[in-house]
């Protein structure tokens, strides 16, 4: 960066980057503009266990994670096969699942609930069958319970794990950011989330443990797409490592039915070179946090001048 400003490489990166993570190549959509607007708090406080570890550069790390794990079951897995388009449009997809973290984590309660509701519209027309882990044919929604607990569970997972990894201390450990990040699974109506780490790991055992889970051509199908998405030159490059760091960060059991082995590089490393790059480009420009900061500071004034 130069005294009169980012330079042109880095303006480049933050441009790609900013168009795969949120659909805009300036990082400030529609939506990411409203975050500023509301007349509440938002769900999650500032600087709190929530803000830190989704503002942290972990969270690159944290969903391919989420998203290798997922895929581990099956009516989940079915729902993304039978009826995603991220084979033909996996920027789309990931930008409207960023959409949806981003709002939730820093805009005001209404804008999160918001929207919650425009995903659940999405949502609405998901259906079909699947093949369970122990082999009977059951249906599935996309609001199943079991599904969108599954989903909040390897979230919240990946998240956390990926935070602890390459982040920053959290405010409050781990139990902290679990019990927040709990309101996200009330608003997608998860029943009973867990609000401590030690429920998160028995929740995930859970389900491993009674067979829910399985690996199939699909699982391999989405594991080798995940390894080799459509990027090119250094963001391709830096990818092959963020998903190589996801597949280090993942539990041997885990890996194992994935069918994925850690890499011999020293992957923990190159990560930290690779999310120290990302975030010198991505704080060249504003970010989720400053607007959600501008509304919690006009709530203030509004507050003390009333």
């Amino acid at each position: 960066m130069t005294a009169s400003g980012p330079s042109a490489r880095t303006t480049r990166l933050r441009s790609r980057m900013l168009t795969a993570l949120a659909g805009d190549p300036n990082g400030t959509p529609p939506w990411v503009l409203a975050i500023e607007e509301g007349d509440d708090a938002g769900y999650f406080p500032e600087d709190g266990a929530t803000w830190v570890v989704h503002g942290g550069m972990g969270t690159l790390v944290a969903g391919i994670r989420a998203l290798l794990v997922q895929a581990l079951h099956p009516g989940a897995l079915a729902g993304v096969h039978d009826w995603s388009r991220y084979r033909e449009d996996p920027i789309g997809r990931l930008s409207g699942t960023v959409r949806w973290v981003i709002c939730v984590t820093y805009g005001s309660r209404t804008q999160a609930e918001a929207e919650t509701a425009r995903v659940g519209r999405l949502h609405t027309r998901v259906k079909g069958d699947y093949t369970a882990g122990d082999g009977e044919v059951r249906g599935y929604t996309a609001d199943a319970s079991d599904l969108v607990t599954w989903v909040h569970l390897a979230f919240a997972d990946a998240f956390l794990r990926s935070h602890e990894m390459w982040g920053a201390p959290i405010p409050g450990g781990a139990d902290a950011y679990v019990a927040e990040w709990a309101a996200a699974g009330r608003l997608m109506r998860v029943p009973e989330p867990p609000t401590s780490e030690a429920q998160l790991r028995a929740a995930l055992e859970g389900f491993r443990s009674r067979g829910e889970l399985r690996r199939d051509e699909r699982v391999d199908e989405v594991v080798r797409f995940l390894r080799k998405p459509p990027f090119t030159g250094a963001m391709g490059l830096a990818y092959r490592v963020l998903f190589e760091a996801a597949v280090a960060s993942l539990p041997r059991e885990w890996r194992k039915m994935l069918g994925l082995r850690r890499s011999p590089l020293p992957v923990v490393t190159l990560t930290r070179i690779v999310l120290a790059v990302s975030a010198r480009a991505l704080g060249s420009g504003p970010r989720a946090q400053d607007f959600a900061r501008r509304r919690l500071r006009r709530l203030d004034r509004e507050r003390r001048d009333a």
